[in-house]
């Protein structure tokens, strides 16, 4: 609603809208009387006069030189004042044309008043939050930004007599309930008009808050389930720590209005997102998981077998559908876990969201959506916030709006707001993305439904992201077990003086009617009653099945226990028609008239040349891969900074126009008429945000090549979050799996550092027997040939489970030319080679063989070259282990023994903290004896992981070279 249609007004309803629209786009016109007045070009010359006079005056000279609606404005604001009426009258009411009575002081001193009263509205409007009163405590500063804006209180002595009483009254009384009460509203920052307008009519219009009996008796229940369900749990197990939701019992009733509101506009998928806080409550009274199956996981005598790895209750996640009982409507709901990295889950859940969008063809986020649950301390400082929030518009991550609800205990574990923060309000990080920011006090049941409701609306209506700060306390310290008055006194004096949100409102519906007080203590003992026996089921162990805190189960995908349907994989080798094809894409525009840049043509005569010839370089060989996954049915969406072209500019999926602007082809998607999508998509220049996204998207399903490419290898690092505490762990700790592939460009080249191959030794885990690569928690691989590359992918794919996939990519060996595949290595009833023995001299004549070194990646060529140097062919074996985790003991057993009169010596270009050896080392030592060590060749230890200075990378690489071909180095030397 227009800002001036709360009041009656004199403006005709032309002239409300252009003030309105003048107000949406930040301008602050002014009167005289209240401050320089805001200057426009004149037409009569000079340095510009006020724009309402300029029009006023131009309008007493000729009224057709203005725009007619203006002409109806100063008409009717003339009669008006000729006429002496003090009262203004509606809008609805239309003055016939009477003569123009030209009396400047007159109609001057109105357009004052107009343009003052205006003022005074816009006040509330941008500043009137400051003084609401949002903070159920009533210690303002401990949180919000006490400071009250004069407009508010010198406004009103600057306007006209003839408005002193309506001001003073309905006016003032109006502006103040809608902006300065239990709710208070950021939206004035937004530039887009319509939506500036939509909110005040969501606010400003009177009599918007009014809620049925049946709506409030509904929300009475919702609080009586969210507190007693809390009451239960500290009855039952008072010593546990479950991080209650004691302080903020209306966030159930939120999520659930949230849920309800979207459910009636067309939602049918839910997805969450949420720290621990509330967690418990969330699972059994919004998602409505069993709550035996919550109550047994308190048991003490619970084995880490019947949970995963052991993790608290209070992270895991959750998939449930279910019927809305409000809307009669089905809807999924999916909780998804989190660790105690608070907004670690952001990205992830935008991530799910967008795929879950993508596969049910919703474009424009009417079907899926996603809720984001946050702590006030956590939402300012935690940078993925900041992250998330600038995927939320951007093409190929934007999930159509997202609903934020920020719970505001005012204290993050025990430092309060004015220690965590720069900023007045732990909710302005959202203003970079201009989202309308909803304070509301959590005391006040009914304005914080409302709110909820009017931001689920504002998400379907504009797909784009709104805020909910729901104001609140911590009844408890950071924990069950914490004392929080060691470190906040006086806030929880009050805490404890406080009276609870459910009894508040309880008296209220009582004292009006609503309810009686027998029904209310009928509604808590019902849910009392409720409790306890699920209580008693609970203690039935055999109720207990993981399955229930999967938050993304992949239906069909394995079998009704949870195993893999086989434990078999078919050759990843494919036709050499498809092979041949996917290359004369590869090398083409499959658009007409698009040109491309020069040296791309080259390029892609480059790359029809190697299919004619049958081989393939490290760009073609990933080309292949997608391309055949593609044809049978597998989507492949690629991501990361600058993945389109490659920063190495070897890739080129999305060919440029070169005279069109934005005009792009992807050829990829023009394999085959009925081929899966390829998504392939440059990241903002974030890690841990996209990673997050990355992941979410491939937890969706599992039937789809998901990966991630870092710009540099070390560029990981700024996303150790989401690879410790969800890749790595991911299966035995949330119970799920997950195929989400890494690409890592890796090697030592004298330039800035690449990935640190072994972040986490103890994170890998293996098996001797056949299921070796289904019971590890992820795949890292360092391939050295385009073929192997091209395998691993398809294998991913081909597996009938999932886990993680870490790849060290090249960079130097992009474009190698010994790095290069026939398609004999390609075709059918090929496969990846997890171990390349060596297919030289040395393996002709095994017994003559004196060293034999291990190695894996791109220091193979190097140690090549130096052993041809050196005519040391027939001497030295050099095998590469292709696979790294797991570890491929078999075969590497089997080389060792193919060379029984080798001494064995691993070979890494990485410092020796950094590298493998500390990983291999052990595992070689399974399979052989210290009677025959493997010995370390390489660089010495460092701080650093790799020198920018050329030269000092040249002589470092010359040193462990030389000790790798020196066949006397270990002699004499002991292990």
């Amino acid at each position: 609603m227009s800002q001036l249609r709360l009041l009656p007004s004199r403006l005709g309803p032309q002239a409300t809208r252009l003030l309105s629209a003048r107000d949406a786009l930040g301008l602050s016109w002014r009167s005289r009387s209240s401050g320089p007045p805001a200057t426009f070009p004149s037409s009569r010359g000079g340095g510009g006069a006020s724009y309402m006079e300029e029009m006023y005056f131009a309008w007493l000279e000729n009224p057709r030189s203005v725009h007619k609606s203006w002409d109806s404005f100063f008409q009717k604001a003339s009669e008006e004042a000729s006429s002496g009426s003090a009262q203004p009258q509606p809008l609805s009411v239309v003055h016939e044309s009477r003569p123009v009575v030209s009396s400047r002081t007159k109609t001057s001193k109105l357009v004052e008043d107009h343009l003052a009263v205006q003022s005074l509205i816009r006040a509330y409007q941008i500043r009137g939050h400051h003084v609401a009163q949002l903070d159920p405590l009533g210690i303002l500063d401990a949180d919000l930004d006490s400071f009250v804006p004069s407009d508010l209180i010198t406004t009103i002595d600057k306007l006209g007599e003839s408005w002193d009483a309506f001001l003073g009254s309905w006016a003032l009384r109006c502006l103040g309930s809608t902006y300065c009460q239990h709710i208070g509203l950021e939206f004035m920052f937004i530039n887009d008009v319509e939506q500036c307008q939509w909110i005040r009519q969501k606010f400003e219009t009177p009599g918007v808050m009014r809620f049925s009996s049946e709506e409030k008796r509904t929300l009475l229940a919702r609080l009586v389930r969210s507190m007693r369900f809390e009451d239960f749990l500290a009855r039952k197990w008072s010593s546990e720590k479950r991080f209650g939701l004691e302080g903020c019992e209306v966030m159930i009733p939120a999520l659930k209005t949230i849920i309800d509101k979207s459910s009636e506009m067309g939602i049918e998928n839910v997805i969450l997102g949420m720290p621990h806080r509330g967690r418990l409550n969330v699972l059994a009274n919004v998602i409505r998981k069993d709550l035996e199956q919550i109550f047994c996981q308190f048991d003490p005598k619970l084995e880490a077998a019947d949970e995963g790895s052991g993790d608290v209750k209070y992270h895991l996640g959750m998939y449930h559908e279910r019927i809305n009982r409000v809307t009669n409507r089905n809807i999924t709901l999916s909780l998804v876990a989190n660790p105690s990295h608070l907004e670690a889950v952001d990205p992830v859940v935008q991530g799910k969201t967008k795929a879950e969008q993508f596969y049910r063809g919703d474009t424009h986020g009417k079907k899926v959506m996603s809720i984001l649950v946050h702590g006030d301390a956590a939402f300012a400082g935690q940078g993925v916030v900041y992250e998330t929030f600038h995927l939320s518009d951007l093409p190929s991550y934007t999930t159509n709006g997202t609903v934020h609800v920020v719970v505001n205990n005012q204290i993050g574990f025990t430092t309060d707001p004015r220690m965590a923060r720069s900023s007045p309000y732990p909710t302005d990080v959202a203003r970079v993305v201009n989202a309308p920011i909803f304070h509301v006090n959590a005391d006040d049941p009914e304005a914080v439904i409302y709110v909820c409701s009017v931001a689920a609306e504002w998400r379907n209506t504009f797909n784009k992201d709104v805020v909910v700060d729901l104001v609140c306390y911590r009844r408890r310290g950071h924990n069950e077990m914490d004392e929080p008055m060691f470190t906040q006194p006086l806030m929880y004096k009050q805490i404890h003086r406080q009276v609870p949100v459910l009894k508040k409102y309880a008296d209220k519906l009582i004292a009006e009617g609503t309810v009686t007080l027998q029904e209310f203590e009928e509604e808590i003992a019902k849910y009392d009653r409720i409790c306890e026996e699920a209580y008693g089921r609970s203690k039935d162990k055999k109720i207990l099945h993981i399955k229930h805190w999967l938050d993304s189960p992949w239906p069909g995908f394995f079998n009704v226990d949870g195993e893999p349907k086989s434990m078999t994989c078919p050759a990843t080798g494919i036709p050499e028609d498809v092979l041949t094809h996917i290359g004369n894409v590869a090398s083409s525009v499959p658009l007409e008239d698009f040109k491309i840049h020069t040296g791309l043509s080259r390029i892609l005569r480059g790359r029809a040349d190697m299919t004619r010839n049958r081989a393939v370089d490290w760009a073609l060989a990933e080309y292949m891969a997608f391309g055949s996954l593609l044809k049978e049915g597998t989507h492949v969406r690629l991501s990361g900074q600058d993945v389109e072209r490659g920063t190495f500019s070897h890739r080129h999926h999305v060919l440029h126009d070169q005279e069109v602007d934005r005009r792009t082809c992807v050829p990829m998607n023009h394999l085959w008429p009925d081929q899966a999508p390829y998504t392939v998509c440059n990241s903002s220049l974030s890690e841990y945000g996209v990673l997050g996204f990355e992941l979410g998207y491939a937890m969706a399903s599992p039937n789809a090549l998901v990966l991630w490419e870092a710009q540099f290898g070390d560029f990981h690092n700024t996303a150790q979050c989401i690879i410790d505490q969800f890749i790595s762990t991911g299966q035995a700790k949330w119970v799920r799996h997950n195929g989400i592939v890494l690409l890592l460009p890796h090697g030592m080249e004298g330039m800035p550092p690449p990935a640190t191959p072994i972040p986490s030794p103890q994170a890998f885990t293996e098996d001797f027997e056949v299921r070796q690569l289904y019971d590890c928690n992820w795949i890292v691989v360092n391939c050295s040939t385009p073929a192997n590359y091209f395998h691993v992918l398809r294998r991913q794919i081909l597996l009938p489970f999932r886990k993680p996939l870490i790849i060290f990519t090249p960079k130097s060996l992009l474009r190698h030319p010994e790095a290069k595949s026939s398609f004999d290595q390609m075709v059918s009833g090929t496969n990846f080679q997890r171990v390349i023995p060596e297919d030289g001299a040395a393996a002709r004549a095994p017994e003559q063989v004196r060293r034999l070194v291990f190695c894996t990646g791109k220091v193979y060529y190097d140690l090549v070259r130096e052993r041809s140097s050196q005519g040391l062919e027939e001497q030295v074996a050099i095998t590469r282990l292709e696979q790294i985790s797991p570890f491929p003991f078999d075969l590497v057993k089997q080389e060792a023994e193919k060379y029984p009169g080798a001494e064995l010596a691993w070979c890494q270009e990485e410092h020796k903290n950094m590298g493998y050896y500390d990983y291999i080392s052990p595992r070689f030592m399974t399979i052989l004896s210290r009677a025959r060590p493997i010995w370390y060749v390489g660089r010495d230890p460092a701080a650093a992981p790799a020198t920018g200075n050329r030269n000092t990378h040249l002589v470092s690489l010359k040193k462990f070279l030389d000790t790798a071909f020196n066949l006397q180095a270990f002699e004499g030397k002991t292990f």
